[in-house]
């Protein structure tokens, strides 16, 4: 009667075995196919990767020439509104009654306007 229980671990452990066997050889294909699809995916991704860099670079290279055009055009902004001012003073300068009555006008004009509301 002893026998029976070792003849059934035994054959419990060789199914074990055989188990954990066919487990590894599945395991280890499934990693051959993980490596594989990642090998054939690799150029694909390496391709994206290299269109996202370059689409970055131009986006790079596009805001900085933007950031340079407005600069420039910034400087060109505070040249004209510095001789407007100046132009103005002198117009001043040059006809103070006209200027006086300008401004009174506009005043008036600018009092009617807002007390109508």
């Amino acid at each position: 009667m002893e026998t029976t229980p070792n003849t059934a671990t035994s054959t419990t452990s060789a199914g074990t075995t055989g188990k954990n066997a066919k487990i590894d050889q599945t395991s280890a294909r499934m990693h051959d196919g993980i490596n594989h699809a990642s090998e054939v995916a690799r150029p694909a991704v390496d391709r994206i990767a290299s269109s996202a860099h370059q689409a970055v670079d131009s986006m790079a290279e596009a805001a900085c020439n933007a950031a340079e055009t407005l600069g420039e055009k910034s400087g060109n902004l505070k040249e004209m509104q510095a001789r407007l001012m100046e132009d103005c003073n002198n117009y001043v300068r040059e006809n103070p009654m006209a200027a006086l009555g300008s401004a009174a006008a506009t005043g008036f004009l600018l009092s009617r306007l807002l007390s109508s509301r």
